[in-house]
């Protein structure tokens, strides 16, 4: 009985025992594997780390210049002639005889104005004629005797002297009095308002009644109350379209050049003009040049006030590289590209500019066709560094874009560059 008893303590004894090795041993284990998996974790995250510190960028080559080179401004279309018709006599509107729109030919009767006062003037000044005339007349009778009688007792040769002179007198106011009949004649004309040139009525500002004031051949008058437009006609065979081109594009002004312009009233329609002129100066506030364009318009199609939309093609070279703008550095040392070699490190090379073609510009020197260069650097970028080259599709970022298939770079055409430079260039 003793014995087992003594058998039954000792393994009572034990199992503590047992237990505490196992625990130690389970806790050992988890202390290892913790240590092992934060070494892991502390290498991953050191890798990632020196992943991340290598910029990635997406690179293009530079494609040729285009063929022609386009820009789009506005323009305004007005007539080849117009004119603002005013009254030249004052008095009352007597009928009118043309309305808006109405298609004229030169001196086509457009209003008759009543003006009793320029007729009373009219008759005065041809009544004073037949004085003048009859003055004139007695003149001359009376110095052909007084000279008969020269030389004799019976007058002066100063007397003969001043009917000679009197006589002559009187022919001068004859001729004085003839041009006041002509002058108020003039007037009496200009009772009927005529069209100056062929073409269209585009305003009539009077009616039958109204009561309108001589311009006095003062067009500064307009729409005062001392000189009151009646019409307005535009000679309109051919139309000036005014476009205001900027400084940058004023190099393409030559003669011959040729636009094409549409209009919002004829969609999906297209019409052409040719440069007539510029003012050959810039406008100090707006730097642009006014050019006047010609297109002709036996359709009459076009019409004055107009508002266009004037797009200019212009040749340009093409073997003159472009390359994006966003693809330029702003340095100190002057306008640079961040080329990348074939072990990915930069070099920031500088570069001439030419034309600025929009999206795109000419790259005059300081770049080859083989030369690849980074599509959108950072301002930080710096020469030597090494980074990391990862595929694009046009908008589509770096982490979507190492994921999808990259296409090369068009070799000629200017709008595949622009295209490319849309994905971003570093990660975010």
């Amino acid at each position: 009985m003793n014995v087992v008893n003594r058998e039954v303590a000792d393994t009572r004894r034990i199992r503590p025992k047992l237990f505490a090795a196992v625990a130690a041993l389970v806790l050992g284990g988890l202390v290892v594997h913790g240590i092992v998996q934060r070494h892991d974790n502390v290498a991953d995250l050191k890798t990632l780390s020196d992943d991340e510190s290598v910029p990635q960028v997406q690179v293009m080559l530079p494609a040729p210049g285009p063929a022609t080179r386009s820009i789009t401004l506005p323009g305004d279309l007005k007539a080849w002639y117009s004119a603002p018709i005013y009254a030249q006599v004052s008095g009352y509107v007597h009928k009118w005889y043309v309305d808006y729109g109405a298609t004229v030919k030169a001196g086509t009767l457009l209003a008759t104005i009543d003006a009793p006062t320029v007729d009373q003037q009219y008759q005065t000044a041809a009544a004073n004629l037949q004085v003048a005339k009859t003055n004139s007349t007695l003149a001359d009778v009376t110095a052909q005797r007084w000279k008969s009688l020269a030389g004799t007792e019976a007058v002066s040769q100063e007397e003969v002297d001043v009917k000679v002179a009197a006589a002559a007198a009187q022919k001068a106011e004859v001729v004085a009095a003839d041009h006041e009949v002509a002058r108020y004649g003039a007037l009496e004309q200009f009772k009927n308002i005529v069209a100056p040139f062929d073409g269209v009525v585009t305003s009539r500002d009077t009616d039958i009644g109204n009561y309108v004031n001589a311009a006095g051949g003062d067009v500064s008058a307009r729409g005062t109350g001392t000189a009151d437009e009646m019409f307005s006609v535009a000679d309109v065979h051919e139309m000036r379209l005014f476009v205001s081109v900027p400084q940058d594009y004023a190099d393409m002004l030559k003669p011959g050049l040729e636009a094409t312009f549409t209009l919002a009233q004829y969609p999906g329609r297209e019409f052409k003009a040719t440069l007539l002129t510029t003012a050959n100066a810039f406008n100090p506030q707006t730097r642009t040049v006014v050019t006047e364009l010609v297109a002709q318009n036996p359709d009459h199609l076009l019409w004055p006030g107009t508002y266009a939309t004037v797009r200019f093609d212009v040749p340009t070279d093409h073997n003159v590289l472009v390359v994006p703008e966003q693809a330029l550095l702003f340095r100190d040392q002057g306008m640079q590209l961040a080329l990348v070699d074939a072990n990915g490190k930069v070099h920031l090379q500088d570069v001439k500019l030419g034309l600025n073609l929009g999206q795109n510009v000419q790259v005059l020197s300081g770049l080859k066709p083989t030369d690849r260069f980074v599509v959108n650097p950072s301002a930080g970028t710096l020469d030597g560094e090494q980074v990391q080259i990862v595929s694009g599709v046009p908008g589509v970022g770096p982490q979507t874009a190492s994921r999808t298939t990259a296409s090369e770079p068009a070799s000629s055409g200017m709008n595949q560059p622009a295209k490319v430079a849309t994905a971003e260039s570093e990660p975010k």
